[in-house]
């Protein structure tokens, strides 16, 4: 047996009930093993057996269910077309909706002046020809869901929303050809109303979808699509995807390494925090592994290729979210489960309806009319809006004080978490080296900074930066600069030839740290980076650099400590800096020296564990652990593959807003779940009323209209919401 994985993207899905049915379709298919369909990723996640079944025969398998896949390997040229090809979808669903809701306008004003005592009626034929295009073509996306539902054996939203409104719209029209249309019998409005505010729920819901392939799109275009290989000695520019694995490829300063391999020849530095959070560039010689996606620093590299393709960390790092993003929201979930139960229910008490009426009381108009009021009444208007409107309104709380929440099993767990597992660097550390300490041998601190700046005028490393943004006196002019690549610079200042760069380079030209041995040893020991400075033989001193931990960390890691939440940090940084930053923020428990997969399985652990957690981080190695968490929490200030593939992302990156974003979702769900139950309530009552014949389907359409306004009200509440 040779099993093979295979991602296919899919389109077509309007509900989870369709995700479940194709998965359920895509395993009847000889030589899978197993399917899982994401409705928010859009897409089919296969393994198969490869000689009993091909790629072929799992997209004619899709097709045949009613859906679309597609083949074709995502560059970013498809990836492009497809964002292309989905903002264009929106805006012509947009569109349809804005032109929905103008038509049903007049009826519903119709509606609304009878309710108040003024029997205005729009003439009959005029709200035929305003409620035909709503019914037949903005709402023709309900009868083609419904279609494909049907044919694959199961119900779903869709089908709710066609029974409901083209039961409302065929009575009504049967009126006016009849000739005996008046106002109590015609109920174009409800018909009109239900696709209008269902539409509306399904282009919210198709925006949240979207948004779930945006991290894989930002990761992808992180890969360099072109590399400079050595050929036969002759250096020469291929696509990325055809280096293979032995040969020798050149990476120029500033450059992103196109591949994993090893450094052959040359001296850098790599800005790794990609894979490692490392927040500092590290050095990179000869025997020395380089990371595709890295920045390669002020170096010339050769380095041998020894991951390339589908195997590079990038490419794995891209298939770990893709996989982590399979999950399904789970109270949408649980609206499609009852909605497959829900369909043939009403259907069968309308029929029942119908006979009961007929056969009892011998009157077919009054069977008719029940039978359409059960249809009316249980047309799923209110059951379709409870989940998008509590996550309007939830979000744009939680947006006004500066957290995004982008899906709806962020909102439904985040009040559940037991375990928050915190990134250090750009998470509770601020994400860029500053000055911690300065030691000079002869005890003047100042002049030892001014010098050490004045040198790094000429240098881009991010030390560089943090000496001169910390130098209080104006800087000398530079006469003279050169960089050593992977171990620091040489510069003449005021006449003055200054060496500044690590121990191993003051080593190397035989300078001794003398005195400041101890006080090095006691910086290194709480994880800072020191940089050496010295003239000529003599050492002057040093200065140590740190990543400051930010200032409402401590105070956030109290907070979410005393609501009971574990904390946990992850990092890519080495041992000595990740125990000082969680000590200094009061962590629990610390992980150092971990890599994205590392990560991802530390947070798959504790899930294993059965306990709920979130995980926090701001930069692309944290993408597939973001996405692996029940709730990924990312940090505004970081990268956008991380706010892509989490479900919440603090807009200042300040990790005190943590609590308010657990408080904002605690209500946000508690406000869905009453919509939800209300709307079920809603028809628990009303659809026996109906079928005894105690509601006309004017009356029906109204009520169901009510139990939208009373779902729709009540998810505005939440705007009271303050944090206690």
């Amino acid at each position: 047996m040779t099993s093979q994985s295979l991602s296919l993207p899919v389109k077509g899905m309007t509900c989870a009930a369709c995700s479940t049915r194709l998965e359920r379709v895509l395993g009847k298919v000889a030589g899978v093993e197993q399917a899982l369909v994401s409705l928010a990723a859009e897409r089919a996640d296969i393994r198969f057996d490869s000689d009993k079944a091909g790629p072929e025969d799992l997209v004619s398998a899709i097709v045949k269910a009613g859906f679309q896949a597609d083949l074709a390997q995502q560059g970013d040229e498809d990836l492009d077309r497809e964002e292309a090809e989905h903002a264009a979808e929106s805006a012509h669903h947009l569109r349809l909706l804005l032109l929905s809701a103008l038509l049903t306008l007049p009826l519903i004003g119709q509606m609304v002046l009878d309710m108040a005592g003024l029997h205005v009626m729009i003439p009959p034929l005029i709200q035929l020809a305003l409620a035909a295009p709503v019914q037949f073509w903005i709402g023709a996306r309900f009868y083609t869901g419904a279609w494909a539902s049907l044919k694959g054996g199961a119900g779903n939203m869709d089908m709710l929303v066609v029974l409901g409104t083209s039961a409302a719209f065929g009575l009504s029209a049967w009126h006016v050809v009849a000739g005996d249309a008046h106002h109590g019998n015609l109920y174009f409005e409800g018909a009109s109303v239900v696709i209008t505010l269902v539409l509306l729920g399904k282009l919210l819901e198709g925006r949240a979808k979207r948004s779930a392939a945006g991290a894989i799109r930002a990761l992808m275009r992180l890969k360099p699509d072109t590399a400079r290989v050595e050929r036969d000695g002759v250096v020469m520019e291929v696509p990325a995807a055809l280096v293979a694995v032995g040969e020798v490829v050149l990476i120029r300063p500033g450059e992103r390494a196109p591949v994993d391999g090893t450094v052959v020849d040359g001296l850098s530095q790599m800005d790794e925090s990609l894979i490692t959070g490392e927040s500092l560039p590290v050095p990179r010689g000869p025997g020395d592994e380089v990371v595709a996606g890295s920045v390669n620093g002020d170096g010339l590299l050769r380095v041998e290729a020894t991951r390339v393709g589908a195997q590079s960390t990038i490419s794995r790092i891209i298939r770990m979210v893709q996989g982590a993003q399979s999950a399904k929201a789970p109270v949408q979930k649980l609206v499609d489960r009852i909605s497959n139960v829900f369909v043939p229910v009403v259907t069968v008490i309308a029929a029942l309806s119908f006979m009961g009426w007929w056969l009892m009381a011998g009157d077919m108009q009054t069977a008719f009319v029940a039978a359409v009021s059960v249809l009316v009444i249980a047309c799923p208007c209110a059951l379709g809006l409870a989940t998008p409107t509590g996550i309007m309104v939830g979000t744009g709380l939680a947006a006004r004080h500066g957290i995004l929440i982008k899906d709806a099993e962020a909102l439904e767990l985040a009040h559940k978490v037991q375990v928050m597992v915190f990134d250090k660097t750009g998470t509770l550390t601020e994400g860029r080296p500053a000055v911690a300490a300065i030691r000079a041998a002869d005890g003047n601190e100042a002049e030892l900074l001014r010098l050490a700046a004045s040198a790094q005028q000429g240098s881009e490393h991010p030390l560089a930066r943090a000496l001169l943004a910390a130098v209080q006196e104006p800087v000398a002019p530079l006469c003279a600069f050169r960089s050593l690549p992977g171990r620091g610079l040489e510069a003449e200042v005021e006449g003055r030839n200054l060496l500044i760069g690590s121990r191993r380079l003051m080593a190397e030209r035989g300078i001794a740290a003398g005195a400041l041995a101890l006080p090095a040893e006691a910086e290194e020991a709480l994880g800072r980076t020191l940089m050496w400075v010295s003239e000529g033989p003599r050492m002057l001193g040093f200065v140590a650099v740190a990543d400051p931990i930010k200032p409402s960390a401590a105070g956030a890691v109290a907070r979410l400590k005393a609501l009971g939440i574990e904390t946990v940090m992850l990092t890519g940084d080495n041992a000595r800096a990740a125990d000082a930053v969680a000590r200094a923020a009061g962590v629990d428990r610390v992980l150092s020296e971990v890599l994205p997969e590392d990560k991802e399985a530390e947070i798959r652990r504790i899930k294993d564990s059965g306990k709920v957690v979130a995980m926090v981080g701001d930069g692309i190695n944290d993408a597939p652990a973001l996405a692996a968490a029940h709730i990924g929490i990312a940090m505004g200030t970081g990268t956008d593959v991380a706010m892509q593939a989490a479900g919440i992302t603090l807009v200042k990156g300040d990790p005190a807003r943590l609590a308010e974003a657990i408080a904002i979702s605690r209500a946000t769900t508690s406000k869905i779940r009453q919509n939800l139950f209300w709307a079920f309530a809603y028809n628990v009552v009303a659809i026996p009323a109906a079928a005894l014949g105690l509601l006309t389907p004017v009356i029906a359409g109204a009520a169901m209209a009510m139990s939208s306004v009373s779902v729709v009200s009540n998810s505005l509440l939440l705007r009271r919401w303050r944090m206690t």
